[in-house]
């Protein structure tokens, strides 16, 4: 299950596509340098969902970054302004939410009140909207707008972080809090039940437009000229509407997971 993988991967890689249009020079240490970096990275990660345990997962990582082309992990994207601490860009963002229910326990899924039997995947999609950022002294701030493209939910996410990075010798910390916020099409898809399914005797289970908060810590060292070490530690709390939902493993109010990767410069 790569439901919770993903987010913290994407903040291990600078944990938006933001964090990617500016610290673009060899001048800004906990920034992404200029040209190709390629490495590998695992992600530990406890699953909130009925059935999965702690899964740990070796990822590869391929960055890319140009004068205003940038491409990481599952993000691509192009910068068109870039001025006084301010970057805007437009970007495209596989959304990996989707799962299989055969990944999913059967027992567990019972137990929730869910015949497996009568459910269906749910899909990955296509996101592309607008990633800001701005960064001063007091601080850093992330926000996206990202839609649905492929129509695949039919809902939209907005996302906004702070940060505070700090610079302890050739290491960057940045400390962050944020909150994400899913519509009622995209919350309802991933973690509620279909028509369909409702249709064959699944239980109706909808939700409300969310809102998911999260805090967390990222680190950046490079080691030597051309390797660096990265990383993120990541908490999310989960709302009531996704508590409850019958995909969920009974009592989980929330997920923590850790992403630690090493790359190389080309």
């Amino acid at each position: 299950m790569m439901k919770f993988l993903w987010p913290v991967l994407l903040s291990g890689l600078s944990c938006s596509a933001t964090a990617q249009m500016k610290g673009s020079d060899d001048e800004s240490p906990g920034g992404p340098p200029r040209g190709w970096q390629l490495g590998v990275a695992a992600v530990f990660s406890d699953s909130p969902y009925a059935g999965e345990g702690t899964r740990v997962i070796p990822i590869p990582l391929a960055t890319y970054q140009g004068e205003r082309f940038f491409f990481r992990g599952i993000t691509a994207g192009w910068t068109f302004l870039d001025r006084e601490g301010f970057a805007l860009a437009a970007i495209a963002k596989l959304r990996l939410d989707g799962f299989k229910i055969d990944d999913l326990g059967r027992a567990e899924l019972a137990r929730n009140g869910l015949d497996y039997r009568l459910l269906e995947d749910r899909d990955n999609s296509l996101d592309a909207g607008l990633a800001m950022k701005w960064s001063g002294a007091a601080g850093e701030l992330d926000v996206d707008l990202l839609a649905d493209v492929t129509d695949t939910s039919g809902g939209h996410e907005l996302s906004i972080k702070y940060g505070y990075p700090l610079r302890l010798g050739m290491t960057t910390v940045t400390p962050n809090v944020g909150v994400t916020w899913m519509s009622q099409d995209m919350a309802s898809y991933y973690y509620g039940t279909r028509d369909e399914e409702v249709a064959r005797g699944v239980v109706d289970y909808k939700l409300d437009a969310l809102a998911i908060p999260h805090i967390g810590v990222s680190f950046f060292r490079p080691l030597g000229e051309k390797w660096s070490v990265l990383g993120n530690l990541k908490y999310s709390s989960l709302p009531d509407e996704i508590e409850k939902s019958p995909f969920i493993e009974p009592d989980t109010n929330g997920t923590a997971s850790l992403f630690i990767g090493f790359s190389r410069r080309f």
